[in-house]
């Protein structure tokens, strides 16, 4: 090994994590043939084609795949060892960040973040894109998306995954609802009643997986992609839905709208930020993801919270 260039590890570990090319390329700041060119000499050095070309990009070999965990642990204690001096300060650089949101991220977590941002990192700005749960992290693969925000458990070796929280589901109805009435919905009650559920790129399908447990798929009247449309339906009708609670609380404080125990058991979902592995980071990249993830990493009620105010998390 006395003749193998460290930076050859550098590009190894950003190939097997990105599956790019390009993306290496962009990330370490140099040409593709550049990236090509060192791949050739990895290939050379192991003795091993270490990557494949398939449609979903540069697959790793069984040896890459040997040979990944040492090089990405010895490149972390490096980069640990001399990151000293290489830090991202929001306070007096400019940063651009893209992260994916739902629709629900969007009203109830995004808020949260860009006045911890106005406070704490005012030379920050984010572009918002529509999560879509198949393409994400082909998208932060390919460096279109420094992170994202999901509930679905999404597992690969290119990215990492950060819990957040945990919620449960609960129902919501008209604030004047004409028959459920008090804090709580029996199930002969909820079976019927109509529903409006939400179906579509973001990943919540737990509502609707509830519904065809208990035999009520035929009972829902409205079923949309987007969960923002919820409130407007609900509370000009007499439909129910089923929701994350923290989503409901933010729905509930400003439409006329209230939240009842569901007749069931629901098992907590998890909601997590997913980016690149650490090493694949650029300094501003690594500032968002400990940004986002303190952030939002405490499940705050809005209950708690005085309108104009943001939440210290220390998660």
């Amino acid at each position: 090994m006395s003749s193998f260039d460290l930076n050859l590890a550098r590009v190894f570990v950003l190939l097997y994590e990105t599956g790019s090319v390009t993306a290496t390329a962009e990330t370490l700041h140099v040409t593709q043939p550049t990236v090509s060119y060192s791949l050739g000499k990895l290939r050379r050095h192991f003795d091993d084609e270490l990557f494949r070309r398939t449609g979903r990009g540069l697959t790793p070999t069984a040896g890459a795949q040997r040979l990944y965990e040492p090089l990405q642990r010895a490149l972390a204690d490096i980069d640990t060892a001399t990151r000293q001096g290489d830090r991202f300060d929001p306070r007096t650089m400019s940063g651009r960040f893209t992260v994916a949101l739902s629709d629900l991220g969007e009203a109830t977590l995004l808020p949260r973040l860009v006045a911890a941002a106005r406070a704490d990192a005012p030379r920050v700005s984010f572009t918002v894109r529509p999560l879509d749960v198949d393409a994400a992290e082909s998208q932060l693969r390919r460096g279109e998306l420094d992170a994202f925000v999901a509930t679905p458990v999404l597992t690969s070796h290119r990215t990492v995954r950060i819990p957040l929280f945990h919620e449960r589901y609960v129902g919501m109805v008209a604030a004047g609802h004409p028959r459920i009435r008090g804090g709580s919905v029996a199930l002969p009650d909820l079976a019927a009643e109509h529903h409006v559920t939400v179906y579509g790129p973001s990943g919540h399908v737990v509502p609707r997986s509830l519904l065809a447990t208990y035999g009520l798929l035929d009972r829902v009247a409205v079923e949309a992609t987007r969960f923002s449309m919820l409130p407007y339906v609900l509370e000009r009708t007499d439909l129910v839905a089923i929701v994350p609670e923290y989503v409901g609380e933010v729905f509930t404080a400003s439409h006329r709208l209230r939240l009842v125990r569901l007749p069931f058991e629901t098992e907590p979902i998890e909601v997590a930020l997913y980016a690149r592995h650490e090493a694949s980071r650029s300094p501003s990249q690594r500032w968002l993801v400990h940004f986002m993830a303190e952030v939002l990493g405490e499940l705050v009620s809005p209950a708690q919270l005085p309108p104009s105010s943001s939440p210290n998390s220390h998660a």
